[in-house]
């Protein structure tokens, strides 16, 4: 009795409904009637997203409401299918209603006693969806029916079907199939086995009654009811169907992916307006240093922090960007230590030492004096304080000594040390606003990120370019940095650099540095194709006493290099004009480095022709050299190579450089000298 008198409230409330249709169809037309339909907003908020460079899921956040709320992206297409033959077998030519499966539903609940089946189409489904409206008074399915209607004439049927896969409900707070196929089964709706496509068919039906997690007993037979169907009606072969019955539901709601958060919220905060955000990060690459990042940082100790980048240095790309162990409130992990502004300790140096070999300063094997010197008030001493003497440039800038490198700041200038970074594109912070000596040994501000970009710059044989992490975007080739030869011999000699214990050696040009009080553990380097850079320290600032470049950053960096790719890439062969002799062999200036400013600079050697910033048509002659003050004789290197030695003229001829750009630089008896960068067209 109860079951027939639940029928009849069903069938007079459709009754009303096909009445007040009809009614509606006979007073104003029913075209009139729809046209006047007002819709309900079609532009929900959906997710923000941040993709790899593959596209895949790196982070999604949350609508305003908690709800997972994705745009659905390509979609499997036999879930299309079943979804289509359980839900709305005439969706495809329908107006939007569909009287045949409204006189089934009545017909099914009369026969059964109770009701078996809906009448409602996809469209009318979606109705329901965007007004949140209600599913069983008459009024409320009046109101789907007219805005079915209106929508199947302003919409296509794939645009109501996105509209569906948008907004369906799945359970909790997931909306869409593609949050659903993320939060059950981990992945993209773009595959789907028959047995997860026929759970989230059945799931927005009664999404909490049949939540897998919590209702596993419920979800397998509404999954198994639609497996069914689909076999009755040749959709699904009987085997497929029996393989899939047996398949296992999900227990839990898998978490939606985390991958690069700080990047992933600099992004959203740079552009607000985006929802969509395709970065060149490697999603598979991200979380294998980002576990290798937690790792580390856990060995390291309880506070200590970590940070990684990884670029390409021929496109400027990066790879992948860790700014901390973990995103949280433990060891300050909300703050991006990829971004953060730190003292660089001794990573700058190998910068140094390429703008003396570009000056015709020094050249690797020239020798220089490791012992006791002031500088006004200002006297460095090497992080051991002991002296060595005599020693290589190569092995002065191999074990990092401090004080050749403060000799060779003071010879450049650190004014040129900071347009050697400026050309490289970074933008450092001075403590005190003016560049002293001491910012060859980390006296100034840069972070991770931008050391990253200098090393490029080594990488990519002396050309500097910006580093971006939009995929859309240029990477800029802001021009050079550093002379091609003096590039390599940079390289050279950093890949001379004992390795870590149980790490190659010879296939990593690579520095390390720790700055003052031991509050940053630094380690950059680069082969053939990629450059790495590490951060290790306390998030705060705080001194972590013992702790050392060398010990704590090298391994990572090699490490992060073993987990980006099987094998290391090879370090390019030497530019045709490297000059590879010893110091015998050099000339004389080259022999060994002294101090090259003193009370006669003001007769040094100046270049007057060709002038600096020039541009020549040679037509394949000889280059006329002018030359004003300093002591004869004179060496003149071009692009780092001697092309003439001993001269006792101020104006002679030099072979032809070639076509492109070139760097001349002229030094006297007395080791003073001057530069000229030109092109030659």
């Amino acid at each position: 009795m109860g079951g027939w008198m639940k029928v009849s409230g069903a069938f007079i409330s459709f009754a009303l409904a096909v009445g007040l249709f009809l009614t509606a169809l006979t007073r104003d037309g029913l075209d009139a009637w729809i046209e006047r339909t007002e819709l309900p907003v079609l532009l929900s908020d959906t997710s923000v997203e941040v993709r790899d460079r593959n596209g895949q899921l790196l982070r999604a956040y949350q609508v305003g409401d908690g709800i997972w709320r994705l745009k659905p992206g390509p979609v499997d297409a036999t879930y299309l299918t079943m979804l289509k033959r359980y839900e709305d077998k005439r969706f495809e030519t329908h107006a939007g209603v569909d009287p045949l499966a409204m006189l089934r539903a009545v017909g099914q609940a009369l026969w059964n006693g109770k009701p078996v089946s809906g009448g409602s189409t996809l469209t009318m489904q979606v109705a329901r969806l965007l007004e949140d409206g209600s599913t069983g008074r008459w009024s409320g399915k009046l109101r789907q029916i007219r805005v079915a209607l209106a929508l199947e004439r302003r919409l296509s049927k794939d645009q109501i079907l996105e509209l569906y896969l948008t907004h369906a409900p799945f359970g909790g707070n997931l909306e869409g199939v593609r949050a659903a196929s993320l939060a059950w089964f981990g992945k993209e709706p773009r595959r789907l086995t028959a047995a997860q496509a026929a759970l989230l068919v059945a799931l927005p039906q009664s999404p909490e009654v049949r939540r897998p997690d919590r209702h596993p007993m419920a979800a397998r037979a509404a999954r198994d009811r639609v497996l069914e169907r689909m076999q009755a009606q040749g959709v699904l072969p009987l085997a497929e169907v029996q393989a899939a019955t047996v398949e296992r539901l999900p227990k839990t709601q898998q978490a939606f992916p985390v991958l690069a958060p700080h990047l992933a919220d600099r992004k959203r905060a740079q552009f607000p307006d985006r929802l969509r955000h395709d970065v060149t990060l490697d999603a598979a690459v991200q979380g294998q240093l980002e576990h290798l990042v937690a790792q580390s940082a856990r060995e390291a100790g309880r506070e200590m922090s970590a940070a990684l980048v990884v670029a390409e240095a021929q496109s400027g790309e990066i790879i992948a960007s860790v700014g901390s162990p973990e995103y949280a409130a433990d060891r300050l992990g909300f703050v991006d230590m990829t971004q953060a502004i730190r003292s660089p300790g001794s990573t700058l140096k190998p910068l140094v030492y390429g703008l003396a070999f570009d000056q015709g300063l020094a050249h690797p094997e020239t020798l220089i004096h490791d012992g006791p010197v002031q500088f006004g008030r200002y006297a460095p001493r090497n992080f051991d304080g002991q002296f060595r003497g005599d020693v290589r440039m190569r092995d002065a800038l191999q074990m990092s000594l401090n004080i050749p490198v403060v000799k060779l700041t003071n010879a450049l200038g650190p004014a040129r040390l900071m347009s050697g970074l400026h050309r490289a594109g970074i933008d450092p912070k001075l403590p005190k606003g003016k560049p002293g000596l001491a910012i060859s040994l980390g006296g100034i501000g840069m972070s991770l990120q931008d050391l990253v970009q200098l090393y490029a710059s080594l990488a990519r044989g002396g050309r500097g370019i910006t580093l971006r992490d939009e995929l859309l975007a240029a990477s800029t080739d802001i021009g050079r940095v550093l002379s091609p030869v003096s590039a390599w011999h940079v390289g050279d000699i950093l890949s001379g650099l004992v390795p870590p214990p149980g790490a190659s050696a010879g296939v990593l040009a690579y520095k390390t540095g720790t700055s003052y009080g031991h509050r940053d553990a630094w380690a950059i380097g680069y082969d053939g194709h990629h450059v790495i850079g590490v951060w290790m320290g306390r998030a705060d600032g705080t001194p972590v006493p013992g702790v050392f470049g060398g010990d704590l950053a090298a391994p990572v960096l090699f490490q992060a290099f073993g987990r980006l790719k099987p094998a290391f890439d090879p370090l390019p062969p030497p530019p045709a004009a490297t000059l590879i002799l010893g110091a015998a062999e050099l000339p004389r200036p080259l022999q060994r480095f002294e101090a090259r400013v003193s009370s006669d600079s003001g007769n040094r050697p100046n270049l007057i022709f060709p002038p600096n910033g020039s541009r020549l048509d040679t037509q394949g002659e000889a280059l006329v050299i002018k030359l004003r003050g300093g002591q004869a004789p004179f060496v003149v290197l071009a692009n780092g190579v001697p092309v003439a030695r001993g001269m006792q003229s101020r104006e002679f001829e030099i072979g032809n450089p070639g076509q492109g750009f070139s760097q001349l630089v002229v030094i006297d008896s007395a080791g003073r000298s001057d530069r000229a960068d030109i092109r030659i067209d």
